[in-house]
């Protein structure tokens, strides 16, 4: 592998007497044998002097080694010497150098030190004489001067050392200050009594300049002392007790403080410093008074409340914090003086903009919308709910006030539809959706963007349950409740409707007028479906965020999925029985005596000529669902199918002419239903596969049925040995069955049935061990015996 040859002496598998042969193949070529012993001599002549060249230059590679080791751990030991050296004359050096910056910095503490002695000194000086001035400004209420000099005081007073006496006597003067000052207002501004006997001045100007700069809780003290005097008159006017504290009287309460703060702008608004905020301060004082005196009121007089004066006072009250929004930033909300309510998080709503304006003007007491002012949006309002969440309480008044009219809406609906009648065929709307759908979903979004300006909490939730019952009422009352009536409700079998199948009368149709109706109606549980999914996002927008998990529409859009259900049962009902009498007369035909094949039977015939009068009413009809349309074919498919196989086996006994004509009509029928989804239709669709795979299966099935009919039961093992390969059905019950289709006799199909039982495979591990397969689910044949026992036994019953 090392050294690669070619030479065949070199190969693993060197055999002599190849390679002589190799070498004198014949007996002519023996006269070269001296040459060749010679080649050989010379090559091993020179191998043995390679071997001998190699054996001797490796005789004094161990003695250079050791000598190249020793020469290294030499080097090493050098060297290791003089990194010693190096470091020793390190530490002398670095020792030289502390020795020399040690009285450096020793210099250097000393100054810094004395820097800040002369600095102290400095200060205690000027903080001596600042202390006297102000001391004497105090005394004389020289407040400009003192704002001014108190500061810098302050300042230089914060730079000392505390064990001194002059910091002290700072914090008394500042504790005279304080006092004297709240004593200066108490006179101008008492808190009995609604007369004011001061005034503003330049003195309690320059007294609040120094309250900004004293302990904070002077500030506050003043601020709390002016607002209570100030509101003092507004307690008294709309006490309890007082006519005009009602909420029919709610716009006087909001017009008294527009008027106190244009009064006190006018009067005091150059007395305090404009980082006070003090107008802002006097209107969130009177918000929290007021939201104190209505709930107070108002659980006193709850019988009294009605929704139209509820809904006014609310109106009211949300204009005039939209306002306040206007005025004032709200940066007072956040301090001591007022609690800041909670702002509910940005709405994702797309038609939040259309939300938050013209549906506003929606909660008055009166018709007109001369004095309506908009309502900014929530999230950018710091007032909102400041006072307007009083009213949350007793907005059950209101939940209640829309239940009642959503009950009355419910009854106008079902009264307009008995009146109206159902509507008129229209193929070109496409199944129109009935339009009080609309108006009740119109409604639905109203009440939701009110009671959301009211609250976010419990009243949605409240209100969000109401919305479910009348959904589920609109289902029942205008959907379920006016889809025509048939022999067979709900998609069961009833006496009539078998009664009628065996005596192969003819089942009522359903009308064009019917047809459509049915069809608006499942698009109107189509619309009803999906604007439900809409509103119940909609309402986790608008809700609390903690409240959001409360909200579940699924009940309600479960329901409309039910009416969508049904209405498509009902068209596959209504063509599947139109299909029955003529599968009827399939089955009563004498098979066994048809002569010769020609075209299609007369009962396929009708049965093209149904599904032609049907279906392109009902897909013109489902123009805008074309889902529902499919599963409309799917579920005609999977009814019309396994029916047709149950007939199938009826017609019996069958000719060989006989089977050969029903397997015509078998694929004509299985071209028709192929080409259900786009019949009478210009626009010509591919059918969905879902629906083709269908069709395919289940007729496919019925053609080998025939095509096992027309095998020859001779020999037995070859024709039950065909039918399980054509058919891949193990039961014994549709084995009958193809027997009694042959017309054979009873023992001849007793043996039949043995030899069948004898070729069936063998069941899968973990089976029951009975003679049919274990399928996931039963066979459309299944389904039709255990339907024709029913029958049997309803029969037996009556």
């Amino acid at each position: 592998q090392v050294f690669p040859s070619q030479d065949p002496l070199d190969r693993a598998d060197f055999n002599a007497v190849e390679y002589i042969n190799a070498l004198f193949p014949t007996e002519q070529s023996l006269a070269n044998i001296d040459e060749v012993v010679n080649k050989i001599r010379l090559k091993i002549r020179r191998l043995d002097d390679n071997i001998r060249t190699v054996v001797r230059g490796q005789t004094n590679v161990g003695q250079d080694g050791r000598q190249a080791l020793e020469e290294a751990q030499k080097a090493i030991q050098q060297l290791f010497g003089k990194i010693k050296d190096i470091k020793d004359k390190a530490e002398k050096s670095e020792q030289m150098v502390k020795e020399i910056t040690r009285d450096i910095k020793q210099l250097d503490h000393a100054k810094r030190h004395l820097t800040t002695s002369i600095t102290t000194l400095n200060h205690l000086h000027m903080l001596a004489g600042g202390v006297d001035s102000l001391e004497a400004m105090t005394r004389r209420r020289q407040y400009g001067e003192v704002a001014n000099l108190l500061q810098g005081v302050v300042n230089v007073f914060e730079t000392l050392p505390k064990p001194f006496l002059c910091p002290l006597r700072v914090k008394a003067a500042q504790n005279e200050l304080g006092q004297q000052i709240l004593a200066d207002f108490e006179e101008a501004f008492p808190s009995q009594g609604t007369k004011r006997t001061g005034g503003p001045s330049n003195v309690l100007r320059d007294a609040c300049l120094v309250a900004n700069v004293l302990d904070p809780r002077i500030k506050q003290e003043i601020i709390k002392k002016f607002i209570k005097q100030h509101l003092s008159e507004y307690l008294v006017l709309f006490q309890e007790n007082q006519d005009v504290a009602w909420l029919d009287k709610i716009d006087r309460r909001y017009a008294w403080i527009k008027r106190q703060l244009v009064d006190y702008e006018e009067k005091y608004g150059r007395m305090f410093p404009a980082e006070w905020c003090m107008t802002e301060r006097i209107a969130v004082d009177f918000c929290h008074n007021t939201r104190a005196e209505l709930s107070k009121i108002m659980r006193t007089r709850a019988k009294e409340i009605e929704v139209k004066l509820l809904l006014f006072a609310i109106q009211r009250t949300t204009n005039f914090e939209g306002l306040l929004a206007k005025r004032f930033s709200g940066c007072t909300l956040a301090d001591g003086t007022g609690k800041k309510p909670e702002v509910p998080p940005p709405s994702t709503n797309p038609f939040l903009e259309d939300e938050t304006g013209a549906e506003t003007d929606e909660i008055v007491m009166e018709k007109s919308d001369t004095d309506k002012p908009k309502k900014p949006k929530v999230p950018d309002n710091p007032f909102h709910g400041i006072v307007s969440k009083c009213f949350e309480p007793h907005l059950y008044v209101y939940i209640e006030s829309q239940d009642k009219n959503l009950g009355e809406l419910i009854d106008r609906f079902v009264a307009d539809f008995k009146a109206q009648g159902p509507p008129k065929p229209n193929v070109d709307e496409g199944g129109a959706v009935l339009p009080s759908c609309a108006d009740l979903f119109v409604y639905y979004k109203k009440c939701m963007v009110q009671c959301s300006q009211l609250s976010t909490g419990e009243p949605m939730i409240a209100l969000t349950t109401i919305f479910q019952k009348y959904l589920r009422e609109y289902a029942w009352k205008i959907l379920s409740g006016n889809l025509p009536k048939t022999s067979s409700s709900s998609g069961g079998l009833t006496i009539t409707s078998l009664l009628k199948e065996k005596e192969g009368s003819e089942v009522a149709k359903f009308t064009l007028e019917e047809l459509c109706l049915i069809c608006s109606i499942l698009s109107t549980a189509e619309y009803c479906l999906a604007t439900t999914q809409q509103l119940e996002e909609k309402l986790k927008e608008k809700v609390d965020t903690s409240l959001m998990e409360r909200i579940n529409l699924t009940g309600e859009m479960d329901t409309f999925s039910i009416v969508i259900s049904n209405s498509i049962q009902l068209l596959v009902q209504d063509l599947d029985a139109a299909c029955d009498p003529a599968l009827t007369a399939m089955s009563k035909m004498q098979w066994q005596n048809v002569e010769h094949v020609g075209d299609q039977s007369p009962y396929v015939t009708s049965v093209i000529l149904h599904i032609k009068q049907n279906v392109p009413i009902i897909r013109d009809n489902l123009a805008s669902t074309r889902k529902y349309f499919t599963q409309f074919c799917i579920k005609f498919a999977n009814s019309f199918i396994p029916k047709f196989i149950n007939h199938l086996f009826k017609c019996k006994p069958i000719s060989m002419v006989g089977a050969e004509q029903l397997l015509l009509d078998t694929h004509s029928l299985k071209m028709v239903l192929l080409d259900l989804p786009s019949i009478g239709s210009q626009v010509v669709r591919k059918a969905p596969a879902s629906y083709t795979k269908i069709v395919v299966k289940g007729m496919t099935r019925a053609e080998m049925i025939l095509k096992v009919v027309m095998a020859p039961h001779e020999p037995p093992v070859v024709f039950v040995d065909n039918y399980i390969k054509l058919l891949a059905d193990c039961s014994t019950d549709t084995f009958q069955k193809i027997l009694d289709m042959k017309g054979l006799k009873r023992s001849e199909q007793s043996s039949m049935l043995d030899l069948f039982r004898l070729r069936l495979p063998a069941p899968p591990p973990g089976g029951d061990g009975s003679g049919s397969l274990s399928l996931s689910a039963p066979t459309p044949e299944q389904e039709s015996s255990r339907i024709r026992k029913l029958e049997k036994l309803i029969k037996k019953r009556l």
